[in-house]
């Protein structure tokens, strides 16, 4: 579903990826984590080219990203993305936020997107809220409708960058629930997180960056149990110890 060739990018003469491959499979859930500056973000941003690159190869559902010929807006309107701030227009409803892009975008009907909506916001429980404006929810609620806006456009995946990175720590779990149903029905995900319990949990797989580059790529089991690089011994044992 998602394939990343020799990944590299350039801030001016910085290198903030260096030869970064990976893939993701239908329906698998893999993790990225690493310490602040690693360039978790920006590859996850490369994968529907928010951030374009300077040499390497992306592929998502056959869809070549960095491709001269590729729309761009429709990769997109089919990859879900779920920032660290929620990104909501905040003179909108809750309701109106998730009409725009499917009306806009993939040019349904007011009343097929308005029933789309309502159905996912009854799934996540914020089926009371619809006509509520973003500021009047709590940081959890608006990242749920964040993923929700989302899953309107029917994604065949699902990029998720620290997105509870800004959210209290007693309104982590609600948005990590959601993620953790996504992810058992099958939902093919890259989840950006220092969140360590939801990527035992649910991750097929981790990859641990540091300095731009993918120092470890394994199954979840034996990335926890048997880390190979130093690197990532010394970050497991730092964040661990606080979890």
């Amino acid at each position: 579903m998602i394939y990343l060739n020799n990944v590299s990018k350039w801030y001016g003469h910085f290198k903030v990826l260096d030869g970064c491959s990976t893939h993701v499979d239908k329906g698998e859930v893999v993790v990225i984590c690493g310490p602040s500056g690693s360039g978790k973000s920006t590859l996850i941003q490369t994968v529907n080219g928010l951030e374009p690159i300077q040499k390497g190869e992306i592929i998502v559902n056959q869809t070549a990203v960095t491709g001269y010929n590729t729309n761009l807006a429709k990769l997109r309107a089919h990859v879900g993305m779920v920032f660290q701030h929620f990104e909501l227009f905040p003179h909108l409803t809750i309701l109106r936020n998730l009409l725009l892009p499917q009306i806009k975008v993939l040019r349904r009907s007011r009343q097929e997107a308005a029933e789309k909506a309502n159905i996912l916001l009854e799934r996540v429980g914020l089926s009371g809220h619809a006509h509520k404006y973003p500021g009047q929810l709590s940081g959890g609620q608006q990242q749920r409708v964040a993923i929700v806006r989302a899953l309107c456009m029917d994604p065949v995946a699902m990029l998720f960058d620290e997105p509870t990175s800004a959210l209290d720590p007693e309104m982590i779990n609600e948005v990590l629930e959601v993620m953790v149903k996504l992810a058992n029905e099958g939902m093919t995900m890259m989840v950006v997180t220092h969140e360590m319990g939801f990527a035992h949990k649910v991750a097929h797989r981790v990859v641990f960056m540091d300095e731009g580059k993918i120092m470890e790529d394994t199954p979840k089991d034996e990335f926890f149990a048997n880390p190979k690089t130093d690197r990532a011994k010394d970050f497991l044992n730092k964040i661990l110890t606080h979890c």
